[in-house]
């Protein structure tokens, strides 16, 4: 036995947590049939030598299997304090294991701790002209450190230096708030950094979110440049404390980055490099003193979800496509994989010669097409451009922007004066630090693709929020394509921070009224009120992260909004119904992009059906929720009101018949998903849905919203088989039609090129939207057959149930798995000659009920290391404990 994976607050060894009762998790790690936890023993001291010693909280043996999110309930902590801790944990046969030490650290918990002074250069852009990125530094002298911790954040983004080298690993740092309200702080352990004497504190500020191009707007929504606040605290060897802060005692100067736009791109001038500007002895007599400005009156907050890292690297899969040009070439280079980031260039020319990089998603020959030039029109107006002036170094020169992130697949540089090769071009994978936990394959080689796209998307849009498209002048949180997709991202990747953190951002973005806007931050582009299936997120998304995750914390956090925006729903409707004809307010986005004329003026799935259903859906999750949290009241009262929307929507949209007017498929899945149709009626809706799949050659017509529920309401009535058959789909529109079209990410529409019209609306037309990705979790859940407890959240209880595929051409296996805060879970099947042989892996300390699929009733089950629990209709039930078990099924002889 060990006991692994100490976090707290769902991060290893975090450094400034901004709260002093964080929650403390680990796993249980043994391959020992039956392992569960029966008490467990946390120690917390200030030494790491002995935290037994526990004086700070001694938890005493608690007699529980729980061993995640449990509360620190100590000594209260105070700022900058770190805790050392570890937990014994007795087993089901009490024995016990201790673990090893972790550690948390307090960040600063008070405004007043901060002594620094906000400062910038003395030159602003304007509102449609960039200025060059400022450096600033400070030389000061110091004694031996024992320890130094920099406190530090900018209005823009930064990068920090002591002493030449880079802080951290960060990129884009502080990430996006809503800086009217507050912005994100970093805590970075600096202590090997610092020397005995002469020292220097350094950074580059880029105009980031703050006050570069957002959305479609022009620059400088936020304010007009951007600023530094850092705090460098130091321990010297004698016991006294060193503050150095950002103030008039800083001085400033502009270096080679010209431009630094997220959007527009870098430009970079190489001849105007500073040397080694960071480092002691740097003469910076010619540099200015700096601006100080205003303290803004916002929140310096703590980091609730992941900073952005570069996680992997790329190289182009061949050598670059030359396209001609003259005085200097252009060539193409191909990355093979549809990506967001940046890249690292190496070259070599005369002192004065200029490089441009462009970006892009595809050529213009289409996605399949292999030469050609780059297609840079559904940009809009984002130039996704970074250019590079050269200082002449005969040895070469590497340009990599650090400001800046481009969504593309393609690279064409021109003004090379040599051929380059592919080794010349590196791709910098940034996304948020959300580490892989989950991952699906199976017997098709698209569907195993369309697994790989539907991740790359989820990383190259989960860039500090939850994007809509990481290349074209928009890239906002949009909350309709988050809350579609949370729960295929939180197989894919641990999004638990991530999403805490976004919600926090939802909390800010809204409105006094209780309205939620379409994206957060909000940035004010349309109406405050994002409308159905968009604002919903604002409860969607925190009840699945805590069904996801287990964490109750989320769900407190949100409570209070959750409840405001239902309460907004309830006070914007008639006589149940939202949207009703004549309301005066946003009728909301319609099924986005579904090919049933839904989104637009006439036809489609209706605006007020949409409203309604998810009016009924947020009041029955806000109930749950309420549950959950012990308000008792509130419980009934929300379920009540969804009992009464449900009623509504049946008088208005259900007929005797189990119709579903107007009979769009949107409409029938709503109304089946959120269970708004009588019980007596389900299975006539569900022949009804069946018929107008069947009808248009085994298609679908949904957008957005229907998309992402559409196979589960099949599978749940029974009809997988249906579901399958839209699985394997290749003709547009499916999920695998932009697969066989050579996607390696998920297109924003569903015909984003075909052979007939080639591209569509080049005013909206992203290569990389995850929103139809979210087929992903009915991978996980269905064909795989990993699921959550209908009553327990967080995996501690979950269900194993795969669906097998009875189509023409079926998958013949399938692998899947998923590490929760538990452990891992595993769910591999196929199909071997008359046999189905399924194995699974149930972690340490939970439990699971697995249905086994038989091909008929006489149908035979071995199961090794599991006892049957019971039988339902074509299914063998089995409640299994901690460990590995096969099921191997054998038809009847007959």
């Amino acid at each position: 036995m060990k006991i692994t994976d100490l976090r707290c607050n769902a991060l290893t060894n975090p450094l400034g947590i901004g709260d002093t009762t964080p929650l403390l998790s680990w796993r249980m790690e043994t391959d020992r049939t039956g392992a569960k936890q029966s008490a467990f023993r946390i120690r917390v001291a200030t030494t790491p030598d002995r935290p037994e010693t526990a004086d700070l909280w001694d938890s005493g043996t608690v007699m529980t299997d729980q061993s995640v999110f449990v509360p620190f309930c100590g000594d209260p902590l105070v700022s900058g304090q770190r805790a050392y801790w570890n937990v014994t944990v007795t087993d089901e046969t009490g024995e016990e294991t201790v673990s090893e030490t972790a550690f948390f650290e307090i960040g600063l918990l008070t405004r007043s701790e901060w002594t620094a002074q906000w400062v910038g250069a003395t030159l602003a852009g304007g509102p449609r002209t960039t200025a060059p990125a400022p450096f600033l530094r400070r030389a000061f002298a110091t004694g031996r450190v024992t320890a130094a911790r920099l406190y530090i954040t900018a209005l823009g983004v930064y990068e920090a230096y002591i002493n030449g080298k880079r802080v951290g690993e960060n990129y884009l740092a502080p990430g996006w708030t809503d800086y009217g309200k507050r912005v994100q702080y970093q805590v970075h352990d600096v202590t090997d950094l610092l020397n005995e004497g002469d020292n220097v504190i350094g950074a580059v500020l880029g105009d980031g979110w703050y006050c570069g191009h957002i959305g479609w707007r022009e620059r400088q929504w936020y304010g007009d440049r951007p600023k530094l606040l850092g705090q460098l605290v130091l321990t010297l060897a004698d016991g006294s404390m060193q503050v150095v802060t950002t103030g008039e005692d800083w001085k400033f100067t502009f270096g080679p980055i010209l431009e630094a736009d997220l959007l527009m791109g870098e430009t970079y001038d190489a001849r105007r490099e500073l040397g080694d500007w960071a480092a002691p002895g740097y003469d910076d007599s010619a540099w200015q003193a700096v601006r100080r400005f205003d303290d803004p009156g916002i929140e310096l907050s703590a980091m609730t979800g992941p900073a952005v890292r570069a996680t992997q690297e790329l190289t182009p899969i061949g050598p670059p496509q030359f396209m001609g040009g003259w005085p200097a070439g252009t060539y193409i280079f191909d990355m093979g994989q549809n990506m967001v980031g940046t890249i690292r260039f190496k070259l070599k020319g005369k002192a004065g010669d200029t490089v441009r990089f462009r970006f892009a998603e595809t050529l213009k020959g289409g996605p399949a097409a292999t030469t050609g030039p780059i297609y840079t029109d559904n940009l809009r107006s984002a130039k996704q451009t970074d250019y590079y002036t050269l200082k002449g170094d005969p040895d070469g020169e590497v340009f990599e922007p650090r400001f800046t992130f481009h969504g593309f697949r393609f690279v064409e540089v021109y003004g090379l004066t040599e051929k380059p090769v592919p080794e010349d071009l590196t791709g910098i994978v940034l996304h948020s630090e959300i580490p892989q936990t989950g991952d699906f394959g199976c017997s098709d080689p698209l569907i195993t693709r369309l697994q790989s796209n539907i991740d790359w998307g989820l990383r190259g849009n989960y860039l500090d929020i939850p994007t809509d498209c990481p290349q074209r002048d928009e890239r906002l949180g949009w909350t309709g394509d988050a809350q579609v997709f949370v729960r295929t991202a939180a197989f894919n990747r641990d999004v638990d921070g991530f999403f805490r953190k976004w919600m926090r951002d939802m909390r800010d973005a809204q409105s006094e009224a209780g309205e939620f806007p379409p994206f957060a931050p909000n940035i004010h582009l349309v109406h405050s009120d994002g409308g159905a299936a968009w604002a919903d997120a604002g409860v969607i998304c925190p009840w699945t992260i805590y069904r996801c995750y287990g964490d109750v914390g989320i769900l407190e956090e949100n409570y209070e909004a959750m409840k405001r925006f239902v309460e907004f729903q309830a006070a914007t409707e008639k006589d149940h119904i939202r949207c009703y004809d004549g309301y005066q307010g946003w009728m909301g986005f319609g099924d986005w992009l579904a090919l049933d004329g839904s989104g637009k003026t006439e036809g489609g799935t209706p605006k007020d059906l949409l409203a309604t259903a998810f009016a009924a859906y947020s009041a029955h999750l806000l109930s749950r929720a309420a549950s959950v949290l012990g308000r008792v009241e509130d419980a009934e009262r929300y379920e009540k009101r969804f009992e009464e929307i449900r009623s509504a929507f049946q008088r208005q949209y259900v007929t005797p018949a189990g119709k579903v007017y107007p009979g769009t498929q949107t409409a029938y899945v709503l109304a089946l998903r959120f269970h708004l149709i009588p019980d007596a009626l389900r299975t006539a809706a569900v022949e009804e849905l069946v018929r107008d799949i069947r009808q248009r050659g085994m298609k679908m017509t949904t957008g957005f919203v229907g998309s992402s529920y559409l196979p589960f309401v099949l599978s749940e009535a029974g009809r997988s088989d249906i579901a399958f058959r839209l699985l394997h789909q290749t003709q547009w529109p499916s999920f695998l039609y932009a697969v066989t079209q050579g996607a390696t990410t998920i297109w924003e529409r569903w015909d984003g090129w075909t052979h007939d019209k080639g591209f569509q609306d080049i005013g909206m037309n992203s290569f990389n939207h995850y929103a139809y990705g979210a087929i992903g979790s009915w991978l996980y859940q269905v064909v795989a057959g990993i699921d959550l407890d209908p009553e327990v959240a967080g995996y501690k209880r979950f269900v194993l149930r795969p669906h097998r595929d009875t189509t023409d051409k079926p998958l013949t296996e399938v692998s899947a798995a998923l590490d929760s805060v538990y452990g891992r879970i595993e769910s591999r099947w196929k199909e071997e000659g008359d046999q189905w042989i399924w194995d699974v892996t149930v972690p340490p300390n939970t439990q699971a009920t697995a249905y086994v699929p038989l091909p008929d009733d006489a149908a035979t089950v071995t199961a090794e290391g599991a006892s049957e629990s019971g039988r339902e209709a074509g299914t063998v039930i089995y409640s299994l404990t901690p460990g590995r078990f096969r099921f191997l099924v054998r038809p009847s002889d007959g």
